[in-house]
């Protein structure tokens, strides 16, 4: 199968109607449409790291959740961070895909791993109004404590830490990956007693609670890196036979 087979298949699983207006995912970079694919590396960004691994490694396509070329650029230049990451990938044939607000949004996407992942039933979508339904909604099995199930977050994303705002038990989950300050309004209003996304905002979150909405957050990464697995699945069942690798993005630690 070739670089731009293997595009066609994946936008087949994820099209691009889900994505929301401002998103700017998909094909990247595809310096050589007809190369066969046999090597593929999936990534949460598309990181100098990552770039540079894909490079060294022989592969041809570098798949990831966030694009890589997500504001316009102005001269195909090595000055720049994203300038040079793209003529290091063209220069070398190595292909760039991104399913960004559409994986979020789709059927066993990033929120529906999130929300099997945390334990939750009868999971249907949310959004605020007019938005793409990236955000999930379900239930726990029984009330918890909120601390409880905030230490549980951890343990289950294996996140540095997570950030709990309000105290009390809660049933009804809403969750939304990585930045989902814009979808707390929405939550509450599903009648949601805790939100739980990557980020939410300091103000936000102390916020949350006295408008009558638990809060998590639990990292943008531990959120969403899950769905890589989910990637690389997809790749396997297009190509067989493909060595498929993923890699984690390393520039921010935690201490």
């Amino acid at each position: 199968m070739t670089v731009q087979e293997l595009y066609c298949f994946l936008e087949d699983k994820l099209p691009r109607a889900l994505s929301a207006e401002w998103d700017n995912d998909g094909l990247c970079c595809l310096p050589e449409p007809t190369r066969e694919v046999r090597r593929v590396l999936v990534a949460l960004d598309a990181t100098s790291d990552a770039v540079e691994y894909a490079v060294e490694g022989g592969f041809d396509l570098l798949l990831t959740h966030h694009p890589l070329l997500f504001r316009g650029i102005k001269a195909l230049v090595p000055v720049g961070t994203v300038p040079s990451k793209l003529l290091k990938l063209a220069v070398n044939g190595v292909a760039a895909v991104s399913f960004h607000t559409r994986l979020d949004a789709a059927s066993g996407g990033v929120n529906d791993i999130l929300a099997a992942a945390l334990g939750l039933s009868d999971v249907v979508p949310f959004a605020p109004e007019g938005e793409v339904p990236c955000g999930r909604i379900g239930m726990l099995k029984a009330p918890v404590d909120a601390a409880d199930f905030a230490r549980h977050v951890k343990v289950v994303l294996g996140a540095p830490a997570v950030v709990l705002a309000g105290q009390g038990r809660v049933q009804k989950i809403a969750v939304c990956g990585g930045e989902g300050a814009d979808f707390l309004g929405a939550a509450k209003a599903a009648g949601a007693d805790l939100f739980l996304s990557g980020r939410i905002g300091y103000h936000r979150m102390l916020d949350a609670p006295e408008e009558g909405l638990l809060a998590i957050e639990a990292g943008h990464y531990a959120t969403e890196f899950p769905v890589c697995a989910y990637l690389a699945a997809l790749v396997r069942e297009a190509i067989p036979n493909a060595a498929v690798e993923m890699y984690p993005t390393k520039t921010l630690q935690t201490f």
